[in-house]
C-alpha cells in the first residue's frame, strides 16, 4: 500500500484513488456505500459526556485481559463473565460488568504517540497533534455546533480538562468547574457562586467595569476573539450565579439518597452524577478528570485499591443513572485514556509503562449499539489484530453519533480550510 506525504506530515492513503479494493470481496464501491451510509445515519444523541483516563489506563488489566499470554504479559487480574455472553472484563470492574449491555467496548485501538502531552491531544481531538495548528478539542467543536440553553454554559469540565478551543478561539472553551462535588453537598463553582459576601449588585458593577474597557478596547480592535471570548465568559458567570435553573443543575444534593446511592462517594463517582444532572439541565458537553492511570510502579496495587473500584462504580452508575432518567439514548458517552500500557511487564517497578500501539475505548448512548466489543489485539496484547481503528477513526464515530459530519469543513482566523477529522471513517458496526 503506498501512501501520499502533504507538507504537514499528514498521510493520505491513495488506495481508495487508485480503487485497489476491487480485488476483495469488498469492492470499492461498496465500502463507500457502506461508509456513507454509517456517517450519515441520523444520531438521537443531543449531548455527550466525555470520560478522560488521565495517564493512560492498562488495557490489558481492564478491558482487553489475556489470560492465556505468557506470565511476563498476563499481569494478576482474572477476566470475569459479564451480562452479556462472550464478553468478559476484569475482576474489578463487577459493576460495569451488569451493565455491559449499555457499551460497547472498542479493542485494537491504535497509534504512535507515547508523550502524555501528544497522546491526550490525539485522543481528545481525533487529530494527530501538527506544531502548525492546534485542534479544537470535542467539547468546543460540540458547543458550536449544539449550542446551549441561554443560561447555562455549553461546555462544562468537571474539575478540568486537557481540551483546548483551538483555532476556534476562546468563546468555546470549556467551563471548569476547578474541583469535585461531594456527596449530599451542594456544588459551588468556584469564582462564580456569590461566596463571601459577593452580590449580584457588586457583580453587576463589576461587570459595568468589564463594559467599559471591553469599550474602549473595541474602539481598536472589534474584532479581537480574546475579547469577544472573555465577553461571552462574563455574560455566562453573570447568567449563571443569578439563574435559578443554573444553581438546580449543578447542585447534586437535589438527588434522592436512592438515586444518589450507587454513584458512591468518590470524586469521580460524584463527578458522573453531576454530570447526570448537568446534560439533563441542558448542557450539551460534559467532560470528566478522573487522572492517576500512570502505573509504572505497582501497576495492580493501585487499580485494584484506587482506579479500578472508584472508575467501575461511578461509569457504570452513570450509564445506568442515565438509562433509569430517559437520557441514554440521547447522550453520547465516550471513555479513553491517552494511550494503553506495555503487555511486557516490567519486573524492576512491578508496572506497566507507556504503550500507544494498543488501547481500549468505550462508546456508549445515542445511536451506539451497547454490548459488544469491536476490534482485538493479537495474543499478548501488542498490537490490533488486523487493522484495528485509529483515533482519528474514534472521533469520526462519536460525531456521527452526535449527528455532526467528521468531514465537515471549518475556516481557522488565517483563512486555512480544516476538516473536522482529516484521515477518519466512522466505524458502521457501532450503530444499529
Amino acid at each position: 500500500m503506498s501512501f501520499l506525504r502533504t507538507c504537514d506530515g499528514v498521510l493520505r492513503r491513495d488506495l481508495l484513488k487508485a480503487g485497489v479494493l476491487g480485488g476483495s470481496a469488498l469492492t470499492l464501491s461498496n465500502f463507500l456505500r457502506w461508509t456513507h451510509a454509517a456517517e450519515s445515519k441520523k444520531s438521537k444523541a443531543t449531548s455527550a459526556i466525555f470520560v478522560n483516563l488521565a495517564g493512560g489506563p492498562s488495557h490489558m488489566d481492564t478491558f482487553d485481559l489475556k489470560p492465556d499470554a505468557p506470565s511476563e504479559y498476563r499481569g494478576e487480574f482474572n477476566p470475569i463473565d459479564t451480562n452479556i455472553s462472550g464478553i468478559r472484563i476484569s475482576e474489578h470492574l463487577p459493576q460495569l460488568a451488569k451493565v455491559a449491555d449499555k457499551f460497547a467496548i472498542l479493542r485494537g485501538v491504535s497509534h504512535s504517540l507515547a508523550a502524555h502531552e501528544l497522546g491526550s491531544k490525539y485522543m481528545n481531538t481525533g487529530n494527530r497533534p501538527l506544531p502548525s495548528l492546534e485542534f479544537p478539542g470535542f467539547g468546543a467543536i460540540v458547543a458550536k455546533e449544539l449550542g446551549s440553553p441561554p443560561d447555562l454554559p455549553p461546555f462544562v469540565a468537571v474539575p478540568t480538562t486537557t481540551q483546548r478551543p483551538g483555532y476556534l478561539g476562546v468563546r468555546y472553551a470549556a467551563l471548569s468547574t476547578g474541583q469535585s462535588p461531594k456527596a449530599g453537598q451542594p456544588f459551588v463553582v468556584r469564582g462564580v457562586s456569590l461566596e463571601r459576601g459577593l452580590t449580584v449588585d457588586r457583580f453587576d458593577q463589576r461587570k459595568a467595569l468589564l463594559k467599559d474597557l471591553d469599550t474602549t478596547f473595541a474602539g481598536f480592535e472589534k474584532d479581537y476573539d480574546l475579547l469577544d471570548g472573555l465577553d461571552r465568559f462574563s455574560q455566562q458567570a453573570y447568567d449563571m450565579i443569578s439563574s435559578p435553573s443554573a444553581k438546580r443543575a449543578f447542585d447534586i444534593s437535589q438527588e434522592s439518597p436512592n438515586f444518589a446511592a450507587p454513584f458512591g462517594d468518590s470524586d469521580f463517582g460524584q463527578s458522573c452524577l453531576l454530570a447526570l444532572r448537568l446534560v439533563d439541565s441542558g448542557v450539551k458537553f460534559v467532560s470528566l478528570q478522573h487522572g492517576g492511570w500512570d502505573t509504572h510502579n505497582d501497576n495492580w496495587t493501585k487499580l485494584k485499591t484506587k482506579l479500578l473500584p472508584s472508575f467501575d462504580t461511578g461509569l457504570a452508575a452513570l450509564l445506568a443513572g442515565l438509562e433509569q432518567r430517559g437520557l441514554l439514548e440521547s447522550t453520547a458517552v465516550f471513555v479513553t485514556g491517552e494511550f494503553g500500557r506495555t503487555p511486557k511487564i516490567n519486573t524492576q517497578r512491578n508496572g506497566r509503562d507507556h504503550y500507544p500501539r494498543a488501547m481500549f475505548v468505550l462508546q456508549a448512548g445515542g445511536g451506539v449499539r451497547g454490548g459488544q466489543v469491536l476490534g482485538a489485539s493479537d495474543a499478548k496484547g501488542e498490537a490490533p489484530l488486523e487493522q484495528g481503528f485509529s483515533p482519528d477513526d474514534v472521533a469520526a464515530s462519536f460525531f456521527t453519533n452526535l449527528g455532526i459530519d467528521p468531514h465537515k469543513e471549518y475556516v481557522t482566523n488565517t483563512g486555512r480550510p480544516v476538516m473536522l477529522v482529516r484521515n477518519g471513517t466512522s466505524i458502521p458496526q457501532l450503530f444499529g
